[in-house]
C-alpha cells in the first residue's frame, strides 16, 4: 500500500471532528467578524485527533493557522486561505470555524502592497495538496509517549516531502511572511558594536529559521503579532457584564 493511500486514510481518520473536546469560542461571531482584519491570521483550537498530536508536541492550545483574505468581492463573512488535511490549500468563509475557540494574530506595520504580496503568495497555492507524510510521520505521536524536548518536538512537525507542491498550514504560512521579509520568530543574535563615537551597544542580527519549523503556537508567542481580542476591541466594560445568580450555580459534592 503507497504512502499516498495510506496518508489519505489516515487523514480522513484522524481529521474527523470530535466536538465533545473542544471549550468552544471565546467571543461571539459577530464580534470576531468585526475585529478581523486582511493579513491577520486566524489560529484555531482543533478537536481531532490530529489536532490532540500537533497539541501535544508543540504544548499548546493552537493546532491550525489560516491567513485572512478579508471580505473580497460580495461576501458577508471575511474569506481565508486554508490549507487542510483532506482538501489542500483551498479558500473556506468564517463559518468553517464555527464552535470552536480562535485567536487572531495581527503583523504590524505591513502595508496594503506588503498584505497584498503575503495573500497573493498564499492564493497562487491553491490547490496544493496538505503533505500526507507530515500526517504519517504525526500519526506515531497519537499514541501516549514521554516528554519529549522542545527542540525535538519541533522536528517531529518539521518531518514531511519537502514537496514545493504539498505544504501544511504553518509552513505555506510562514513562507508567505518570509516573501516579504516580514518576522514571525526568527533566531535572535546580539553582538556588541561600537558607535562612530566610541560607544558599545548591543545590536540584533535577525535569522530567518527554516519555514518548516513553524508551527501555529509561533505566531502566538511571537513579539512581531499583536494578539487582538474581539471583546475588547468592540468596547469593553466589566460593569455591564450580568453574572448569574451565585446560589443557582450547582456546588461540588
Amino acid at each position: 500500500m503507497g504512502l499516498g493511500l495510506v496518508g489519505r486514510r489516515l487523514a480522513r481518520f484522524l481529521a474527523t471532528p470530535r466536538p465533545e473536546y473542544g471549550r468552544g469560542p471565546s467571543s461571539r461571531r459577530e464580534l470576531v467578524v468585526a475585529a478581523l482584519r486582511r493579513g491577520d491570521v486566524l489560529l484555531v483550537e482543533g478537536t481531532s485527533r490530529f489536532a490532540g498530536a500537533i497539541k501535544y508536541l508543540t504544548q499548546s492550545t493552537w493546532s491550525h493557522a489560516a491567513l485572512c483574505m478579508g471580505t473580497p468581492g460580495d461576501e458577508a463573512e471575511p474569506q481565508f486561505v486554508d490549507v487542510d488535511v483532506n482538501d489542500g490549500v483551498r479558500t473556506v468563509p468564517l463559518a468553517e470555524f464555527a464552535g470552536l475557540h480562535l485567536r487572531i494574530c495581527r503583523p504590524v506595520g505591513l502595508g496594503a502592497a506588503e498584505i497584498d504580496a503575503v495573500v497573493g503568495h498564499m492564493l497562487d497555492r491553491l490547490g496544493h495538496s496538505y503533505d500526507l507524510k507530515n500526517i504519517v510521520d504525526l500519526a506515531r505521536y497519537l499514541v501516549r509517549q514521554p516528554p519529549l524536548p522542545d527542540p525535538m518536538k519541533r522536528r517531529m512537525l518539521a518531518l514531511g516531502s519537502g514537496e514545493p507542491t504539498r505544504a501544511i498550514c504553518s509552513t505555506l504560512l510562514a513562507q508567505a511572511f518570509e516573501a516579504v521579509r516580514y518576522p514571525i520568530l526568527p533566531e535572535i543574535e546580539l553582538l556588541d558594536v561600537r558607535t562612530t563615537h566610541g560607544q558599545r551597544m548591543r545590536e540584533e542580527i535577525l535569522h530567518i529559521r527554516h519555514h518548516s519549523l513553524y508551527t501555529p503556537r509561533d505566531f502566538d508567542v511571537s513579539p512581531f503579532f499583536q494578539v487582538v481580542k474581539p471583546r475588547l476591541e468592540a468596547g469593553f466594560d466589566y460593569r455591564s457584564l450580568v453574572w448569574a445568580d451565585p446560589a443557582s450555580v450547582p456546588q461540588p459534592a
